[in-house]
């Protein structure tokens, strides 16, 4: 049973591999979305700038398949881990979806931004409701609407915040991701750093399985609930013991 006493910070990534199994289609697997369709076209400002038309149909189309879905029990475990920690949890994801907030988890940070929530080109100003198609012109400066998406050559969102919780980390948790995006494939390294108690959950080895401690290799919808309830155990055990008295009496 590991020791917790001195945890701080419990961070977990996730990245398609958790929300495949609620039947969100991945990006990089031999039948993904890029082997469908050219990231050239619709995932880089310059495939907006030449048919912004064709990009907002794609994360429309997106996004309806995420409605479709439904958060499964990966998801479910990690809101209830963050509702009964001692310890603060925070869900770092690369995914674009809503489920781990459909699932009630309500610290979660999006560094690939997040379908549903159209921002101006221009301006970057929000506008509303959730589809792309059909947007009018932004009321501030005229700009066309583009999906809230991190395109390829543009910054992640959140780095700030995601440095600051790495520096308080003592429980690293990566589920569902290859490893092959940076900067989150760099993030395990600086909990080795940490010294924190770093586990992998994935249905195979990855580029980063190296950096972790703990391997659970497996589904996640199994995996997970399996890891969130020995976490809350193993703190429930430590709160027994610390109000013990010397001869093990209260």
């Amino acid at each position: 049973m590991a020791n917790i006493r001195n945890s701080k910070m419990i961070i977990i990534l996730t990245g398609a591999g958790i929300s495949a199994e609620s039947g969100v289609k991945t990006y990089r697997s031999d039948t993904g979305l890029w082997e469908q369709h050219s990231i050239e076209d619709i995932a880089t400002p310059e495939g907006f700038e030449r048919d912004p038309g064709k990009v907002r149909a794609f994360y429309d189309a997106r996004l309806d398949a995420v409605r479709a879905a439904e958060p499964n029990a990966a998801h479910l475990a990690l809101s209830r881990l963050e509702r009964e920690s001692q310890v603060p949890v925070l869900v770092v994801t690369q995914n674009v979806d809503d489920l781990h907030e459909r699932a009630g988890s309500r610290r979660v940070l999006h560094m690939h931004g997040r379908l549903g929530a159209p921002v101006c080109a221009g301006c970057g100003a929000g506008l509303p409701g959730e589809r792309l198609e059909g947007q009018p012109p932004c009321p501030a400066c005229g700009g066309q609407a583009r999906p809230d998406i991190t395109f390829f050559g543009e910054q992640p969102k959140h780095l700030e915040e995601i440095a600051e919780a790495l520096s308080q980390v003592t429980i690293y948790i990566s589920i569902g991701t290859s490893g092959e995006v940076f900067p989150a494939a760099r993030f395990v390294r600086r909990a080795r750093k940490r010294k924190a108690r770093r586990i992998e959950v994935n249905i195979r080895r990855t580029r980063i399985t190296n950096d972790h401690r703990e391997l659970r290799h497996g589904p996640a919808s199994i995996e997970v609930p399996t890891l969130v309830r020995e976490i809350l155990a193993e703190q429930l055990e430590l709160d027994r013991q610390e109000g013990a008295g010397p001869d093990g009496q209260n």
